[in-house]
């Protein structure tokens, strides 16, 4: 469906759009608050500065898409394939992702009060300086990504991975990383988990990189 097409389904007053291809699309700067996606393909498409307040996004593949400055506060992503998408500068408060692929995503400079993520990829995700503060992360595998100046502190790890992953001035006070895989962490990075809360088996493994034999 072109911008053309589209443009003319919304003064109809069409909400909701199923099976739809926009790919490669310019989408820039529609106002598309309150449409469902359902099963739609937005691959390389551009939404730059769109309006997605209150949108929801089931199932859809939008690998490569540009949501850079759009404002998606409340919107909701179920079950998507946005690996590689651009999300530079949006709006994201309250915003959902669940189920979905981010590997490669770049959140850069987000407005992100409230967000949440459960059981996501964000494998090589750019989420620097992002906020979990006091959040139950449930199956967020966090490898290789760039969690530089990120806050952690008093945040609950259920299940997922920060293997290999860039923890720069990331804080971990009091958060409980007993049921994430931490694998990777350099010992110059050790000191960032000061604090947090560590089960035996990955004290054991901090052990096993200074050559020290835990029996």
């Amino acid at each position: 469906m072109q911008r053309e097409e589209l443009e003319e389904q919304l003064a109809q007053g069409v909400r909701r759009f199923e099976n739809c291809a926009f790919d490669d699309e310019d989408l820039s700067r529609l106002d598309l608050q309150g449409c469902v996606f359902e099963r739609c393909t937005f691959a390389e498409t551009s939404l730059f500065a769109a309006k997605l307040a209150r949108t929801q996004w089931l199932r859809c593949r939008a690998g490569g898409a540009d949501f850079e400055s759009v404002d998606a506060v409340d919107a909701r992503f179920d079950g998507c394939d946005l690996n590689n998408s651009k999300w530079r500068r949006s709006k994201l408060a309250s915003a959902a992702f669940n189920g979905c692929k981010l590997t490669g995503a770049s959140f850069e400079e987000v407005a992100h009060l409230g967000i949440h993520f459960e059981e996501c990829l964000l494998v090589g995700a750019d989420l620097r300086g992002f906020s979990f503060r006091k959040a139950t992360l449930k199956e967020l595998d966090f490898s290789d990504a760039y969690l530089s100046g990120c806050d952690f502190r008093e945040t609950v790890f259920e299940g997922g991975s920060l293997r290999n992953a860039v923890l720069k001035l990331a804080k971990f006070q009091g958060a409980d990383l007993r049921g994430a895989s931490i694998e990777g962490v350099k010992l110059t990075e050790a000191g960032l988990f000061k604090g947090a809360l560590i089960s035996h088996a990955q004290a054991a493994a901090f052990l096993r990189e200074l050559d020290l034999i835990v029996v």
